[in-house]
């Protein structure tokens, strides 16, 4: 019997990522990895075995870039659509500035599956910012987790040190440290890392601590050979029939004319971004200093896409710059093309097929290539390539036979091969032909989703289980109802005569109705006490008056709560400020949290009134809670346990007419008061007395877990749970 068609949730968040028309040469986000995303998940929407597959980036309303970032949704074919998530802003933002904002998206995925109803059968991140959230949603649902990283970290940070920057400069404007950090977690936790060569995986997965944790394959990048065909094929005749195709073939040759004095000599082409590591200088030398190979050949460098240099970021005006500088030190004009922009839909192929009718060759100089795209590119068009020794060039001429490899540093080395491929019509030929035949046999998307699915169908989850041993996104998914009460007072109290009868009601109902807590107490302290009194896990945990969440066992932090919640939060400074304030008592350091300052104060509604003046007045935003006569919490002002409950009911899904809160005292108001059924235990605090009258809220007639069966009773829970 076939196996259910799986759906596929894959994760590339930054740069400019569309479906049609890409961008690619934007700037430094929006390269490869844009195009190897989009075709693979257009591959493997096209096979019988896939259900759906949905592509999930950042949204972006920018005015800089195209309105087709800011569509919700862009539908590449029946079972492909293009998925943008709000992060961030609005702005278009490069990858480093997104760290702080990924949690934000992460909420943003699983909110967009619960209004679905759907949880994926595999998730795949792209890069470490995508692997990231891949990690988080792979750790709430229970999904099998998939990773490729494209480019890894400590390679960067080994080379940016190698080229004289600083250890603070990367820092400073990489955020090296974070990124290793999370490429770690992210080693430690994925069930494959899906790698374009073997080279990546011996000696840039081996620099990390985790990286004999996961599994690794070698599943090299595809090509759309419909699109890249040869020079000499009959359907260059058939394209005279297209009408894009006729343009960008005119537009290229036009484009090339416009620099070069003698257009019909051979042509050696790069293209690539601006970046240093790709060594067009090396290129440019190699050509300026051998008069011979200038008298034989043209240049031509499609270093991206330009409008004025003076504009672009450092490292790619640095590139420019240097590429104008050293054609005018070796006298190339009329000898070397640079273009300012090119299509990537027809352009580009089109480039491919005008170099090798010239009989030219195609040259990727860099000083590193973790695979090197434009080489299967170049070959599958029949156009020989000159390519570094490093990295995937080794692999991709070593299967395909297509061409030299080169020592990148070495430009009479880069020289001479090329000279050497141009005047030896017979090698040419041999080149050509092994690289036509070969992309075809070893680098197709068709080969490449056979075999990714192949591996990664061992970790596709059994969903088979009852929806109590579920991990926890998938049972909040899926839960029906849910109960949230507070512990001291209210759980738990003097009179725990019915807590047995309500923890037989718990157990029983688990399939069908969700526990959860809001409490002051510090995560640990709530799970020792529940343990004590023999309470299941909770579902939820709202912890310290709602400054922090946590799900499930083992508990899962909810990192997009923090983020909400830290805006404008000065923590030391409100302790600076309260600290010696006349009957403020600080609380031991294990009552004290990251987002929450805990005090003792006798009840003082004027001394309330000037704290919260001395703080306002300093221009601080907060929240004070102050429960029991006795505890004050400051809080950031977005915190609450109320607040935390809605950002809950929001981010699964859960109704809030599902949802019944049970409370005892002042830190429980604003959560008792909201749009939830709500139940006040008969020993309820006087500052609970304003509740009373309320509509949806009912005041119960026994104090604690009594009281909480009432209020379960009274808005007939158990039986709208399970009908």
């Amino acid at each position: 019997m076939a196996p259910d068609p799986l759906t596929i949730q894959m994760f590339s968040l930054h740069g400019l990522l569309r479906g049609h028309s890409l961008e690619l040469g934007h700037d430094a986000d929006t390269g490869g990895q844009i195009k190897y995303v989009v075709e693979l998940a257009l591959a493997l929407s096209r096979r019988e075995d896939v259900a759906q597959v949905e592509l999930f980036t950042r949204r972006i309303a920018d005015r800089r870039v195209s309105e087709d970032y800011a569509a919700a949704e862009e539908r590449l074919n029946d079972r492909c659509r293009i998925v943008r998530i709000p992060c961030g802003g609005r702005k278009y933002l490069r990858k480093e500035l997104l760290w702080p904002h990924l949690d934000e998206f992460v909420d943003g995925v699983i909110q967009y599956n619960n209004r679905r109803g759907l949880t994926p059968d595999l998730v795949h991140g792209h890069y470490p910012d995508a692997g990231y959230v891949a990690l988080q949603l792979a750790r709430f649902f229970g999904t099998p987790f998939v990773y490729t990283g494209h480019s890894l970290g400590r390679s960067k940070q080994r080379r940016l040190l190698e080229e004289g920057l600083k250890a603070a400069d990367i820092e400073r404007k990489f955020k090296i440290t974070h990124r290793i950090q999370v490429e770690e977690e992210i080693l430690a936790a994925a069930d494959l890392v899906v790698a374009s060569t073997t080279q990546e995986i011996e000696e840039q997965y081996g620099q990390y601590d985790q990286r004999q944790q996961p599994l690794y394959r070698v599943i090299p990048p595809g090509l759309d050979v419909a699109k890249f065909y040869p020079y000499y094929h009959d359907k260059v005749m058939e394209a005279q029939r297209d009408e894009e195709a006729v343009y960008a073939q005119a537009s290229v040759l036009q484009e090339l004319e416009r620099f070069l004095m003698h257009p019909d000599k051979p042509l050696v082409l790069t293209l690539c971004r601006p970046d240093k590591r790709k060594n067009i200088a090396g290129l440019i030398k190699a050509f300026g200093e051998d008069l011979e190979l200038q008298s034989m050949a043209n240049l031509a460098i499609f270093a991206g896409i330009r409008k004025d240099i003076a504009q672009m970021e450092d490292n790619e005006r640095d590139v420019l710059t240097e590429i104008l500088l050293l054609m005018d030190k070796y006298d190339l004009y009329g000898k070397l093309a640079i273009p300012k922009r090119h299509d990537f839909e027809y352009e580009v192929p089109a480039l491919y097929r005008i170099a090798a009718q010239k009989g030219g060759v195609f040259v990727n100089p860099a000083l590193t290539e973790p695979f090197g795209l434009t080489l299967i590119e170049a070959a599958a068009c029949g156009l020989p390539v000159v390519a570094t020794h490093d990295g995937g060039p080794k692999d991709i001429v070593g299967t395909c036979r297509c061409g030299l490899l080169v020592d990148p540093l070495r430009t009479e080395e880069i020289g001479s091969a090329i000279k050497r491929m141009i005047t030896d019509p017979t090698a040419w030929k041999t080149y050509s032909k092994n690289g036509i035949l070969r992309v075809r046999r070893h680098y197709t998307w068709k080969a490449h989703a056979a075999r990714y699915l192949e591996d990664v169908r061992r970790y596709t989850a059994d969903t088979g289980k009852s929806l109590a041993g579920l991990p926890i996104g998938r049972r909040l998914s899926h839960l029906p109802h849910l109960l949230i009460c507070d512990i001291d007072g209210t759980l738990i109290g003097d009179d725990n005569s019915r807590l047995p009868e309500l923890i037989a009601l718990l157990e029983a109902h688990r399939e069908t109705l969700g526990f959860g807590v809001a409490t002051g107490r510090t995560v640990d302290s709530a799970a020792a006490v529940l343990q004590r009194h023999g309470l299941p896990t909770p579902d939820i945990w709202i912890t310290s008056v709602g400054a922090e969440i946590y799900y499930g066992e083992p508990l899962a932090y909810d990192k997009g709560w923090r983020t909400r919640i830290a805006h404008r939060w000065d923590r030391s400074r409100i302790k600076g400020l309260l600290d010696g304030f006349e009957s403020l008592t600080y609380q031991e350091e294990a009552s004290q949290r990251a987002f929450k300052v805990s005090y003792d104060m006798e009840p003082d509604n004027d001394r309330l009134r000037r704290i919260h003046a001395r703080l306002t007045q300093r221009g601080l935003r907060f929240k004070i809670i102050y429960s029991h006569d006795r505890h004050l919490d400051v809080l950031p002002y977005r915190a609450s346990k109320g607040k935390a409950l809605r950002y809950i009911a929001g981010k699964w899904n859960i109704s809030r007419d599902q949802i019944l809160v049970c409370g005892d005292s002042g830190n429980d108001a604003e959560m008792l008061r909201g749009d939830t059924p709500a139940g006040v235990v008969a020993n309820y605090a006087p500052e609970l007395e304003a509740l009373r009258g309320m509509r949806q809220v009912f005041f119960a007639g026994q104090p604690c877990a009594g009281g909480v069966l009432e209020a379960i009773a009274h808005f007939g829970l158990v039986e709208a749970a399970a009908r």
